[in-house]
C-alpha cells in the first residue's frame, strides 16, 4: 500500500507547510504590533519637554500655541497607551527630573563603537547635537555645506540609538533615487550593524523585497527613493517609524506637493531634513518646512503669514531675526571654510572671451526682434524669455534651431570656430591635459551638453556624462568609472542641476562653469562636487564669460547675492531667495548692446591661453576688489536702519539708455511694424508672444551646403567662400524685407525647457 500513502503524505506535508506559513505570518505580524505599539507609546512621550524646551528656546512658540501649551500639545496620532492620562504638568516635571538626572543632556565625547571609521570632530559634534533634539523631542534640519558628511551623521545617529538605547528602529530613508546606492553603501561601510534594505525596482523586485525582506524584525533601515515613498505608501504605512529621514529636503518645502502631503502621512517617532542648501527662500517655503518638523505648532499658514506680515510697520530686520529664532533650535549648518582649515584652497578665475560673427548676428537679431521691450521695458516673463535666449546665443548659437550647417551634420571645426566659448575650451583643454588636471564641466543646458559630447569626440578627449535624464545605473557607472584609480575619462560633463546631488568627484581639480546660474548657491553646489573632503590639488575654478554680453551681468549680480547673503547672515539673519526682477533683467539684456551692434565682425581673439588665464585673473581680481567695495557701501547703506539690505544696488543706469538710438545709428533699420494702423496693445502683445499653432518660421530659405569629399577635388575654399556670400546676402535681404520677426526663436528640441 506504499502507493497510496505517497499522494497522502504530500497533502500532509502541504498542510503542514500552510500551517507553519500561517504561523510565520502570524509571528511576523505580532512582531510588527509590537514594535508599532512601542513607538506610538514614544510618540505621547516626546510631546514631554518639547513645548517648554522650544518656549525655552524663544517666547515666540507661544504665540503660535496660541497661549494655551495644552491646545497645540494634543495628541499628534494614533491611540498609545499614555495618551489620556499625562498631564502637561506631570510632563513638565518629568521633564525637569531628567533635567537635574542630566538624562537629558547626553553628550558623547567619542564616537559609539558601532561606528567604524573615524569621525572627525565637527561630525561628532553635529551627532551630540542630533542626540540633543532625539532628547527633547524635536525634529530637525541638518544642512551642513556639501561635503561634509552628512551621511555618515545620520548613521552614526541610527547607530548610537541602536548600541546606547536598544533602539534598532526600523527608520526610513528617503533620498533622490541616484543617492540611494551611496546611501546603502555608506550604511555598510560605516555602520555594519544596522541591517539595511533597498526598496527600489520593478513590481516584480518590490513584491519580493516586500514579501522576504521588508519584514518586521529582520531589518533596521529602509533605504527608498521619492517616487517610491509615494507609490509604494500602502506597504510603508503598515510600518510605526522612528525616525524619517528625507535626503535633499528641498524637495517638501512646498508643502502641497504629493511628496511633501505622502511624506505627512506616514507615522514617525521624529522627522530629519538633510539638505545641502541654506534656508533662503521665501517665509511661506520656510513656513512649510517648519510646519513639516512641527505641525502641531505650526499648523496655519495664516497664523504664520499674519506674525511675520513682511510690510512697512514692522521693522523687517527684526522679522528675520524671529525668524531665525525660531529655526536655530532645529538647524545646524556649518560650513567647509569653518570645518575644513585642512580643505585645499578654491580659486576661481572669469575667463572672458568675444562672439563669432554668427553669434553677433544672432544676439543683434534676438534683441532688433523684441526691440519694444528691449527699449521700454515690458512684462517681466517676456524679459526672461530675451535673457534666455541671448544666453543661448553665447553658450553656442547652434543650440537655435536651423543655426547648424546641415543636414548631414558633419562634426567639424565648425563646431568650435562659430562660438567664443568653444574656442576658449579648445585652447583650455590641451593645456589642462598636459598637467594632468582632470576637469568637471558645467551647463544648465542639456542640449549645450550634446554639443560638447561631438566636440569631445572630435578631439578625442574621453569622458563621461551625467544630466536630468541619466538613469541611477548609469549614473554610478559614470561615476566609478571616472572616480577609479587610473581611470583615463578627462572630461566629466555634468548639467549642472542635475549633477548638483549626492554626486563625488574629488578626483577632478578642475571646474569649468560654461555658464552661470542666476542662482550663485547653484554653482557652488556645483563646484562642491569637487572641491570636497577627499580632494588632494588646490580646486581651479574657470567661469566662462561672454564680454559685452547679458552675462557679464549675472555674473556680477551673483557675486552681490553671495555678497548680500553672507551680510545677511552676519546679522543673524536668514539669506533671502531672490528672483530676478523686471528692471534687474531690463538692465542685463540691454548691457553691451552698444558693442554687438557696432561691428558684425567677431570679436573672437587669438591670444593664447595663459594670456588669457593672466587677464581673467585680473578682471577677477577686480570683481573681487569692486565686492568688496560693494559689501562696505552696503555696510553703510545698512546703518540706516530703515533700509533693507537686499535693496541695496550700488548701480542704477536706467536713464542712461535709448536703445532705439544704438540700433539706427549702426544697423539697418528695424522692420516698421509698430507703425502699421494697429494701435491695440493686446494686439501688439499677441503679435509678439505668438504663442498659436506651429506657425513658419519666416526665415529665408538657406541653400544647404553640398557635401564635398576630398576624391571629388572641388576647390572646397572657393566653394564655401561663395556659399557664405549667398547666405550672406540672403539673410541681409531678408533683414531688409522682413515684415514680422528678425528670426524666430524656436523651443529648444524636445520641448524640453531650459530652467533657470
Amino acid at each position: 500500500g506504499g502507493d497510496n500513502e505517497a499522494p497522502e503524505i504530500s497533502k500532509r506535508e502541504k498542510a503542514r507547510l500552510r500551517e507553519m506559513q500561517k504561523m510565520k505570518k502570524q509571528k511576523v505580524q505580532e512582531i510588527l504590533d509590537a514594535q508599532n505599539a512601542a513607538i506610538e507609546a514614544d510618540m505621547n512621550n516626546r510631546g514631554k519637554g518639547r513645548l517648554k524646551y522650544l518656549l525655552q528656546q524663544t517666547e515666540l512658540f507661544a504665540h503660535f500655541a496660541k497661549g494655551d501649551p495644552s491646545s497645540s500639545q494634543k495628541k499628534s496620532r494614533g491611540s498609545g497607551r499614555h495618551a489620556s492620562k499625562v498631564t502637561e504638568e506631570e510632563e513638565d516635571e518629568e521633564y525637569l527630573k531628567g533635567e537635574e538626572d542630566g538624562v537629558a543632556n547626553t553628550r558623547l565625547v567619542t564616537q559609539p563603537s558601532c561606528i567604524q571609521g573615524k569621525m572627525r570632530d565637527y561630525q561628532l559634534a553635529g551627532l551630540n547635537w542630533l542626540i540633543r533634539l532625539y532628547e527633547n523631542g524635536i525634529n530637525g534640519i541638518l544642512a551642513d555645506e556639501m561635503g561634509l558628511g552628512k551621511t555618515l551623521q545620520t548613521i552614526s545617529l541610527m547607530g548610537y540609538l541602536h548600541e546606547f538605547r536598544g533602539i534598532k528602529g526600523p527608520h526610513m530613508v528617503v533620498a533622490p533615487k541616484s543617492t540611494l546606492g551611496n546611501w546603502m553603501n555608506e550604511i555598510r561601510r560605516f555602520c555594519p550593524i544596522l541591517r539595511a534594505v533597498k526598496f527600489l525596482g520593478n513590481p516584480e523586485e518590490r513584491r519580493h523585497i516586500r514579501e522576504d525582506l521588508l519584514v518586521a524584525g529582520k531589518f533596521d533601515v529602509c533605504v527608498t527613493s521619492f517616487e517610491m515613498a509615494i507609490k509604494e505608501k500602502t506597504t510603508l504605512r503598515r510600518f510605526s517609524w522612528r525616525y524619517i529621514i528625507i535626503d535633499e529636503a528641498h524637495r517638501i518645502k512646498n508643502e502641497n506637493s504629493l511628496l511633501s502631503k505622502t511624506m505627512r502621512i506616514y507615522n514617525t517617532n521624529y522627522r530629519l531634513l538633510i539638505t545641502g542648501t541654506p534656508l533662503q527662500n521665501n517665509l511661506h517655503e520656510l513656513w512649510s518646512l517648519l510646519n513639516f518638523l512641527l505641525p502641531e505648532i505650526f499648523s496655519s499658514a495664516e497664523t504664520f503669514d499674519e506674525w511675520f506680515q513682511i510690510s512697512g510697520e514692522n521693522d523687517q530686520q527684526e522679522v528675520v531675526q524671529q525668524l531665525h529664532k525660531v529655526l536655530r533650535p532645529f538647524l545646524l549648518r556649518r560650513l567647509k571654510s569653518d570645518v575644513e582649515k585642512g580643505l585645499p584652497p578654491k580659486k576661481e578665475t572669469i575667463l572672458k572671451v568675444g562672439m563669432s560673427q554668427l553669434q553677433k548676428q544672432y544676439y543683434k537679431a534676438l534683441l532688433q526682434k523684441d526691440l519694444e521691450v528691449v527699449n521700454a521695458g515690458g512684462e517681466r516673463k517676456r524679459l526672461l524669455n530675451i535673457a534666455m535666449q541671448l544666453r543661448k546665443c553665447c553658450n553656442h548659437p547652434y543650440l537655435f534651431q536651423g543655426a547648424e550647417p546641415g543636414p548631414p551634420y558633419t562634426t567639424g571645426d565648425h563646431l568650435i570656430t562659430n562660438a567664443g566659448k568653444m574656442v576658449l575650451l579648445d585652447k583650455l583643454l590641451p593645456k589642462l591635459k598636459e598637467r594632468d588636471s582632470r576637469v568637471l564641466i558645467f551647463s544648465q543646458m542639456t542640449r549645450l551638453l550634446d554639443i560638447l559630447e561631438d566636440y569631445l569626440m572630435f578631439r578625442g578627449y574621453q569622458y563621461c556624462r551625467i544630466d536630468g535624464n541619466t538613469g541611477g545605473d548609469d549614473r554610478d557607472a559614470s561615476i566609478d568609472a571616472f572616480n577609479k584609480p587610473g581611470s583615463e575619462k578627462f572630461v566629466f560633463l555634468l548639467s549642472t542641476r542635475a549633477g548638483g546631488l549626492g554626486i563625488n568627484l574629488a578626483t577632478a581639480d578642475v571646474v569649468i562653469l560654461y555658464d552661470s546660474d542666476w542662482n550663485p548657491q547653484v554653482d557652488l553646489q556645483a563646484q562642491d562636487r569637487a572641491h570636497r573632503i577627499g580632494q588632494k590639488k588646490e580646486v581651479q575654478v574657470f567661469r566662462f564669460c561672454t564680454e559685452y554680453t547679458i552675462e557679464e551681468k549675472v555674473i556680477e549680480r551673483a557675486y552681490k547675492k553671495l555678497a548680500l547673503d553672507a551680510l545677511v547672515i552676519q546679522q543673524g539673519r536668514l539669506a533671502e531667495q531672490k528672483t530676478v526682477n523686471k528692471d534687474e533683467l531690463l538692465q542685463m539684456v540691454r548691457f553691451g548692446a552698444e558693442m554687438v551692434f557696432s561691428s558684425k565682425d567677431s570679436t573672437i581673439t587669438d591670444e593664447d591661453i595663459d594670456r588669457i588665464i593672466a587677464k581673467g585673473e585680473e578682471a577677477t581680481a577686480e570683481l573681487d576688489a569692486k565686492m568688496k567695495k560693494f559689501t562696505e557701501d552696503a555696510i553703510k547703506f545698512k546703518m540706516d536702519d530703515t533700509a533693507e539690505l537686499y535693496d541695496f544696488d550700488d548701480d542704477k543706469d536706467e536713464n542712461k539708455f535709448d536703445f532705439k538710438k544704438i540700433v539706427s545709428e549702426n544697423w539697418i533699420e528695424p522692420p516698421r511694424r509698430e507703425r502699421k494702423r494697429n494701435y491695440s496693445e493686446s494686439e501688439y502683445f499677441k503679435q509678439t508672444m505668438r504663442q498659436g499653432g506651429p506657425t513658419k518660421p519666416k526665415e529665408p530659405r538657406i541653400p544647404r551646403m553640398p557635401q564635398l569629399h576630398d576624391f571629388q577635388f572641388f576647390n572646397i575654399q572657393r566653394l564655401s567662400e561663395l556659399y557664405e556670400k549667398e547666405v550672406r546676402y540672403l539673410m541681409q535681404a531678408h533683414q531688409k524685407n522682413q515684415v514680422k520677426d528678425s528670426i524666430d526663436v524656436d523651443e529648444p528640441e524636445g520641448g524640453r525647457s531650459i530652467d533657470y
